[in-house]
């Protein structure tokens, strides 16, 4: 949806909505994004090369909005200077991020970061298509990196990142799945782990409608799926544990030629099963809206929009709330940033095959068995 020509009844109605959802300077940086998106250059801003370099060691590729209202602002809060140089097809963009984090540089040449030694640890929020290409070559000349979700688009490229992790063992791979770095999914997720026997995980969400013609939908790019949907198979894998996944079953249906609705189910090899319904009608005021409802041993639990957590065990029951929503982003960030120790290659190829296998089981209206989570399969 269009919100810069909204109304300004709907403009402050949101505004106002987000600021008890979000809080006021989320709010204000979830604005400005949508007016960065938009931002067009009469004269291009110059480079700020000589501001204090010492601290300067990250760039970012791809400069969208939630590069611009996520990964730059939660930087930035975390230590002003850090980031070096930032890039972006549309140069433009690239100038508006630069502006408004005071970086050091901007440009349309992914060939200056990657060329650049000072620069050690990439975050990489490009189109999707993108990601895996841009991540193989800062892991070849040693950078670490963070990867925005989709890590990959397809087996190819996942054995291409794999090849390039198992060729320079030394750098780090960080993944954008937020969600599991949240403060009441770690509640959640530590009184799961005190019960025993297989789960049954039920998701719901309800996402935004996005237009057919939206860069999701190009052949290249892998769908709402990929761009939306691997969100929520990474924090099943999560709650599941890839030791306990693999074989794992998956099934799908969807209406005909429906782009966006669907309905996949899993059956893990701990004979957990889950359920991901995923629904794109209409426009979600509030933004994506999501409930997952778990069943382990005694435990039934229930969490909503990663904002109130109920927990049920016998006769014990407890609700957790935040006061702000919190998908884990600002957590997700900035142990990329801190963190001398990435993901393991085991769960970052287990993630991956579970997100494209629901892809192939949604496209094919076919069951797709994942063996094992063995690398180059």
């Amino acid at each position: 949806m269009d919100y810069i020509n909204a109304n300004i009844f709907f403009k402050l109605k949101k505004t106002f909505r987000y600021c008890l959802m979000y809080g006021i300077k989320r709010t204000f940086v979830k604005i400005k994004g949508q007016y960065h998106m938009s931002k067009n250059f009469k004269i291009l801003p110059t480079n700020n090369l000589k501001r204090n370099q010492k601290l300067s060691n990250v760039g970012i590729v791809g400069c969208g909005n939630f590069a611009f209202s996520n990964i730059a602002y939660y930087i930035n809060s975390y230590r002003r200077n850090l980031i070096r140089t930032v890039m972006d097809i549309d140069v433009n963009k690239a100038a508006s991020l630069f502006k408004e984090y005071d970086c050091m540089s901007y440009t349309d040449d992914f060939n200056i970061i990657l060329n650049d030694s000072k620069i050690t640890k990439v975050f990489i929020a490009s189109n999707h298509s993108t990601h895996c290409d841009y991540a193989s070559r800062c892991i070849q000349v040693g950078k670490d990196v963070h990867i925005e979700k989709p890590h990959v688009v397809s087996k190819s490229q996942l054995n291409n990142l794999i090849e390039s992790a198992l060729s320079n063992k030394g750098v780090n791979i960080f993944l954008g799945f937020n969600r599991t770095k949240s403060k009441l999914y770690k509640i959640l997720k530590n009184y799961l782990n005190k019960e025993k026997g297989p789960m049954m995980i039920n998701w719901f969400i309800a996402g935004h409608a996005i237009e057919d013609d939206h860069w999701y939908f190009r052949p290249e790019e892998g769908g709402r799926v990929l761009g939306n949907l691997c969100h929520w198979t990474d924090l099943t894998l999560d709650m599941i544990g890839v030791i306990n996944a693999f074989p794992c079953k998956v099934t799908a249906i969807s209406g005909i030629d429906a782009k966006s609705d669907f309905v996949i189910s899993y059956l893990f090899a701990d004979n957990s099963c889950a359920t991901i319904s995923f629904s794109a009608k209409g426009h979600t005021f509030e933004g994506v809206r999501e409930v997952l409802n778990i069943h382990r041993g005694n435990l039934l639990g229930k969490l909503t929009d990663f904002h109130k957590l109920e927990i049920d065990i016998n006769d014990f029951k407890r609700v957790f709330k935040n006061f702000y929503r919190d998908h884990g982003h600002k957590s997700n960030i900035i142990n990329s940033l801190k963190s001398k120790n990435g993901e393991k290659l085991e769960y970052v190829n287990a993630t991956a095959k579970l997100f494209l296998a629901s892809k192939e089981a949604i496209e094919s209206g076919k069951t797709i068995t994942i063996k094992n989570n063995n690398f180059f399969d």
